[in-house]
């Protein structure tokens, strides 16, 4: 390869790295509770960017967002070792960095009460809650950075959800729970009603669908993104779905014959669904703690 061309090559991957970057450098500020730390987190994973080339990657999104997790990662686990605690705490960039609306709306609400909770998690616990809970990473590629199953990767958020629910009001506002609730609320009742209108109002543009396995009552699918895709997913359906909180978050469960046979877990760090998880394996349904909210009609 000539010259010109490596570099021009370079150039390319460094324009693709920058779209990435408000992302990258918000998951790793929640992570790390530090703005310095997080920039290294970002360098790294710009440096291992450099050296492997996205030739073959499919998603360069995610695959980034696996490498910067396997960093904090890494720098929590030094930090527990030393006992070191981050210089400086922020509730948001003190630089007003290039942050999407969205995640600089996120980055505002995320308060020194929470980052003060999220010190007392194991460093396993922080990312999957993270990842999962403010960033709506599906289990799969989190259980990718902890070299773990899904299973153990949806129970350790699990536990690090039920820690920061206990933790002072200041700490949960991120993942208030009468929120979370409500807008499920809303969202199962505008699915019932056919109210498409509604479904769009409390789901995120890019709202994601992930399935465990093909849905038949959704037509088959296994993924979708964006709100109208979604909406039309679910428009005049979940009739069967009831209300209820899995393992502490508001969720919904299939439950048609007094046997657990499918829930849905929604990622709601706003007032908008960002994520929702359609689980039917058996194995995740019997890991669940299951708490009904809602009677079946």
């Amino acid at each position: 390869m000539s010259e010109d061309a490596a570099r021009a090559q370079l150039l390319l991957l460094a324009q693709q790295f920058e779209v990435h970057r408000p992302h990258l450098r918000a998951v790793a500020h929640r992570m790390l509770g530090s703005p310095d730390e997080a920039d290294d987190a970002v360098q790294e994973a710009w440096l291992r960017l450099q050296r492997s080339g996205s030739a073959g990657v499919e998603n360069l999104g995610g695959w980034l967002t696996t490498v910067v997790g396997r960093v904090c990662l890494d720098v929590l686990r030094r930090r527990g070792v030393r006992r070191e605690e981050p210089l400086e705490l922020h509730p948001s960039d003190p630089a007003g960095g290039a942050e999407p609306e969205g995640e600089a709306v996120l980055a505002d609400s995320l308060g020194l009460a929470l980052l003060a909770v999220l010190d007392t998690l194991t460093p396993p616990e922080r990312l999957a809650f993270v990842l999962h809970d403010l960033f709506a990473v599906p289990f799969d590629d989190i259980a990718a950075v902890l070299d773990r199953s899904p299973v153990a990767a949806r129970q350790l958020a699990s536990r690090a959800r039920h820690r920061v629910h206990g933790a002072a009001p200041d700490a949960t506002r991120p993942a208030d729970a009468a929120r979370s609730r409500e807008v499920v609320h809303a969202f199962l009742a505008a699915a019932r009603g056919g109210d498409f209108a509604r479904l769009l109002a409390v789901l995120d543009p890019e709202v994601v669908l992930r399935a465990d396995a093909a849905v038949p009552e959704l037509g088959g699918l296994e993924r979708l993104r964006g709100d109208a895709a979604v909406a039309r997913a679910f428009l005049g359906k979940a009739q069967a779905a009831r209300a209820a909180l899995l393992d502490g978050a508001a969720g919904a469960v299939f439950a048609p014959d007094g046997r657990l046979r499918g829930a849905l877990e929604f990622v709601v760090p706003g007032d908008r669904i960002t994520a929702v998880d359609v689980i039917s394996d058996p194995v995740v349904l019997d890991a669940l703690d299951v708490v009904l909210l809602e009677a079946e009609g």
